[in-house]
Formats: C-alpha cells, sequence, structure tokens
C-alpha cells in the first residue's frame, strides 16, 4: 500500500480477530512513532506495550470509550516525559504525530487501530499511572488498540473545501 492509499482509507477499527501480533511488527509499529516529527527534536516519548489480557481488560474498565481491548490483542500507551519536554503543549503535539504514524503503519501492515484519547482526562492519566506502574514525569497522553480488523469500514471523503482559508480567513 503506498502513502497516499494509507491515509485516504484507514478507518478506526473495533473489532479484531484473536490473532497475535508478531513481535517484527510490533517493532516496525513503534519505529513508525519514533519517527515522528518532535517539537525542537526532543523526542519525549515513551511507548508501554501492553499484550496482557488481564491489563488490556482493566484499561478497557478504566477509559470509557476502551471497550474494544477485550478484544484487542495489543494495546499500545503513548507517553511523554516532562524530564526531557517541559513544555505540555508540546508533548502532546509530539506523542498525537506519533499516534498517527503508528496507526498508519499499523494500517499499511494489513492491522486495524483506534486511537484512544488519554490527555488531558485526569482520572484516565491516574488510573493508568497507577495500574501499569507510570512515573509521575510521564504522561500519558493517548492508547492505540490495535489487532488484525474483524470489520471492513469503507474509505470516507472526508475533504471539506469550506475549511480551507488562503492568505487570509
Amino acid at each position: 500500500m503506498d502513502l497516499w492509499e494509507a491515509i485516504l482509507t484507514r478507518r478506526s477499527i473495533r473489532k479484531f480477530k484473536a490473532i497475535q501480533i508478531s513481535e517484527d511488527l510490533i517493532e516496525k509499529i513503534l519505529r513508525a512513532g519514533m519517527q515522528a516529527p518532535s517539537a525542537r527534536n526532543k523526542q519525549p516519548w515513551h511507548f508501554v506495550v501492553v499484550r496482557n489480557r488481564e491489563l488490556l481488560n482493566q484499561i478497557s474498565v478504566i477509559h470509557p470509550y476502551a471497550y474494544m481491548l477485550k478484544e484487542a490483542p495489543l494495546g499500545i500507551l503513548i507517553c511523554g516525559d516532562s524530564k526531557i519536554e517541559i513544555t505540555i503543549e508540546y508533548i502532546v503535539q509530539d506523542c498525537s504525530a506519533a499516534t498517527q504514524n503508528m496507526l498508519l503503519a499499523a494500517h499499511n501492515f494489513g492491522l486495524g487501530a483506534v486511537w484512544l484519547g488519554i490527555y488531558p482526562r485526569e482520572p484516565r492519566i491516574k488510573a493508568l499511572r497507577e495500574l501499569l506502574n507510570i512515573p509521575p514525569h510521564i504522561i500519558p497522553v493517548s492508547m492505540i488498540a490495535i489487532g488484525y480488523p474483524d470489520e471492513k469500514k469503507s474509505p470516507e471523503n472526508r475533504f471539506n473545501p469550506e475549511r480551507i482559508h488562503y492568505e487570509k480567513w
């Protein structure tokens, strides 16, 4: 799949087959995340790879919209390190860019994935810190549920020329 096709056909997938994802594919997805652009090239990201069924089920309870983790064989939590980058807005931007790269990489490899927002929801941040033993200077930003898709979604055209402004508003 080329990049243009990946961008236009990627969709949020919430139903997964009970098939494990290889270490090789997990590493490729993580590499894609680490290739994201980063403010001042600080690269403040850390990734928590979660494959343990009990932990995935617990996270699905913590996050009100993460029910799909009950089926997903893999979750990756994307976090930012406030000792590397002190500006929270840049942490969020950098981790969001990493998240998008990872979603596109997963799609490219025939996997389905969905972005789960964590930051700025304090209850989610606190609960994930406790559950996954995350230090206080590490900020959970987003999580991706990943697996082999058990649903097919058609591409969606989201292009809206009314949202484009040239030179001035």
